[in-house]
């Protein structure tokens, strides 16, 4: 992957978003492509970024937070990512909880609503 190149349209084919999201991205200071004339290319740096970024995402961080986390390796290292990705990881392990258990109380009441319908109908 060193090597690796890649247009602005390869990019956006390889990581399956559209040039507005590729390009919000850059005008954010998430990604960072090379640029000759008004090409942009995305080298191995740019491409372990967006794999993170949309890692991050999934994940429900916000781009302010990986922005954040981010620029904790470009100025202070792995250990310091590592130490503030645990610290991110944890305050959403708890927050999807508290999602997971708020999403089982709204099925079970609604599951509950439906069968006193259902029963009410016969």
């Amino acid at each position: 992957m060193p090597d690796q190149r890649l247009t602005f349209k390869e990019m956006c084919a390889k990581f399956d978003v559209t040039p507005r999201t590729l390009r919000y991205y850059e005008y954010i200071e998430l990604l960072q492509p090379e640029k000759e004339g008004r090409s942009r290319f995305y080298l191995s740096r740019e491409i372990a970024r967006m794999t993170l970024i949309l890692r991050g995402r999934r994940f429900g961080f916000s781009l302010e937070e990986i922005r954040q986390w981010l620029e904790i390796y470009e100025h202070e290292g792995t250990s310091a990512q590592m130490e503030a990705w645990t610290q991110l990881a944890d305050r959403q392990l708890d927050a999807l909880r508290e999602q997971q258990d708020q999403l089982a109380t709204t099925i079970k009441e609604l599951q509950n609503l439906r069968d006193s319908v259902g029963s009410a109908k016969k």
